[in-house]
Order: C-alpha cells, then structure tokens, then sequence
C-alpha cells in the first residue's frame, strides 16, 4: 500500500475518533510500533469494548459462522466474538496476512456491517490493521474490494508521543531517560535476517524485564536482557548507557563537586544525557519568581552557572542545549538574565541560533 502521508499515535487517535465512528478504517505500519494499543486507547475513550481477532489465524467459518438448519432452512450462525448484542469496536488485526477466502468473508462484515442475517450493533466500530510487505511480515495482497471499502492510513513512530506515554505507563527511568537522549533509537526497520529489532514494543519489553529483575543486575545480565529485545548496535548502546551512567557518573555527585562532567570525546553522548538531566533538576528545582527561592535553591543556582560555565568549556553546543527552551520549558527568565550577564559567551552563542 502506498500512502502519501503519514501520521504519528496523536494524529491516528485523532482519525479514529472522527473518521473510524464513520466509516471502517485500516491502519498501516510496522510491527510493533503500537497499532494494537492505539486502538485499544480509542475504544476506552469511547466507552466501548474492543474485541480483537488475528486474520493470520482466521479460516471462513470463523467470520461468517456455520449452518445450521432451522425448519429445513439453513441458517448461519455468526460467533459469538462477533454477534454481541451491545455496541463495540471490532478489531482485525493482521487483517492482509489472512487468506483471500477469509477476506471475502469480511467484505459483507467491513462493508453492510452484516454477517448474513446479524447486523453489527448501532454504534459499533470497525478497524483493520496490518504490516507492510516491506516489514519482512507475513503479508498478502488485500484484494481492490477490501481495499476501497476502508479509510487507510500509516502510522509512524513518534518518540514524543511514545515518551508521553510511557511516563504514565511505568516504563523503566533508564530506557525512558535513553529514548530521550537517542530518539532515534525507538524504532528501526524490520531486518532481513532473523534477529531481534528495536520498537516501542521492544522497548516496553525490556523495560517489564527490568523491573522484573529490579536494580542489582550485573552487566552480563543487562547484556541477556537488552540483547534479547533491541537491534544489535542499539542493545550495545543502551548497555554502555546504563552502566557509565550507573557506574561512573550521578548528577548528585557532578552538583555536589564531587565529579566533573565528562570530558572525553567518547563520553560526548554521557555528556549530553546529563546535561539534559541538569537542565530538568534546575526546571523542576528553581521557582519562576526569584524571591521564592530557598536556601538549598539558591545554592543550586549559584553552583549551576559554575557548572554551566564548565559545560561550555566542554562543549558549547550542549551546555547552549541545556539553557534553551525546548518542549514547551524554558528556564526562570531571572536565571536566564544571569546567564546572559555571567555568561556571555554562551548567550552569545544562544543569540547566534
């Protein structure tokens, strides 16, 4: 399927809840990347059940029911999945994976919303999803039939939206911290070779393992566990992540004086990912009126210009990236004013941006 544009989780709520309660719509993209608890969230929102069938183990008589005669007439009944008495939202999943024989099965269904003589509840929802045959999934050519009774879509991944989500979902603080820092890391397509790849999925899992194990894990097992969830290059990465983060540096202990910032050219991604942490303990931690501050806040401020000036030496891009707003958070403006008056060759810098 070729789609022009393509829409991140928000967009794809947005769609269902104006397009899907209209007509049946038909999600692409890749596994794992969060079709199923998209729709699954849709649902909730609107009150309603969600039923999921797999079209990679459907046969016919699993949609369209089986004969029975009834005062010598045949008479299909439809299962029990289906033929509910209340409004609810169907979701086929893997909907092109399935055979053309239990495709057609599903046109009266997608189109009349009807399987033989049971007519889908007023109010009830219809959604397919599926992979892409470029995903290396099982996929089968959906028929023009099928195709044109459905509104089609791609989702794409959205670390923002993910990241939303996931600090209400209880994701582990490192992958979420992680994903941060390398965005880029959240998702990757499908190989061609039989190995594990990296999707908000895969992160979810190995997040579930974390907590599972909890924090004393040696090295050799975070290595089991991050191997056995992500892309190669991306397991490596997060390991080497977890344990300088871990064994080498705390924010703690670079505000108490106790560590410097990281100065090797190896540890620049180190760097970056504390800087950022630096920046959110000084949101979180100094008031938007400077005449609220405490004692323990105003040490901090006075500690962070000298760390400030530090992280400059280091790298001027980063420490520029720790004092600009971004997401929508800025730091107080009377910070800000102190910055541009003790600091200014990184206002110079900011200014040059």
């Amino acid at each position: 399927m070729n789609i022009s544009v393509t829409v991140n989780q928000s967009q794809l709520l947005d769609v269902l809840l104006n397009v899907a309660t209209v007509r049946p719509v038909f999600i692409w993209g890749a596994p794992g990347i969060g079709k199923s608890s998209i729709v699954e969230r849709f649902a909730r929102e609107l009150g309603l059940p969600c039923v999921s069938m797999l079209g990679s183990q459907l046969a016919p008589e699993d949609i369209i029911g089986v004969p029975q005669i009834i005062e010598g007439k045949s008479v299909f009944c439809p299962p029990r999945m289906i033929a509910r008495e209340e409004a609810y939202c169907l979701f086929l999943d893997e909907l092109n994976a399935c055979s053309q024989e239990v495709q057609k099965a599903f046109y009266s269904l997608i189109h009349d919303r009807r399987i033989g003589e049971y007519h889908l509840p007023e109010g009830s929802i219809i959604i397919g999803a599926g992979n892409r045959a470029q995903d290396n999934a099982i996929v089968k050519t959906m028929s023009s039939a099928l195709v044109n009774r459905m509104f089609h879509v791609e989702l794409t991944a959205s670390h923002r939206d993910w990241l939303e989500w996931a600090k209400y979902n209880g994701v582990h603080p490192y992958i979420l911290e992680y994903i941060g820092l390398r965005p880029d890391h959240l998702w990757r397509q499908p190989p061609k070779t039989e190995e594990p790849f990296s999707t908000p999925r895969s992160w979810h899992m190995l997040s579930d393992a974390l907590h599972s194990y909890g924090g004393d894990m040696d090295d050799k097992t975070l290595e089991i566990l991050a191997g056995g969830c992500l892309s190669p290059h991306h397991a490596t990465q997060f390991r080497a992540f977890v344990k300088q983060i871990r064994n080498r540096y705390a924010m703690t202990a670079i505000i108490n004086g106790e560590q410097k910032w990281p100065a090797a050219v190896e540890d620049r991604d180190v760097l970056y990912f504390l800087a950022q942490s630096f920046r959110a303990q000084l949101i979180k931690e100094l008031p938007a009126d400077k005449n609220k501050l405490s004692g323990s806040a105003q040490a901090l401020a006075i500690r962070a210009k000298a760390l400030m000036k530090d992280l400059a030496g280091l790298s001027l891009e980063i420490a520029q990236m720790a004092v600009a707003p971004a997401d929508g958070e800025s730091l107080p403006d009377w910070f800000m004013v102190e910055i541009v008056r003790d600091l200014p060759r990184l206002a110079e810098h900011n200014k040059g941006k």
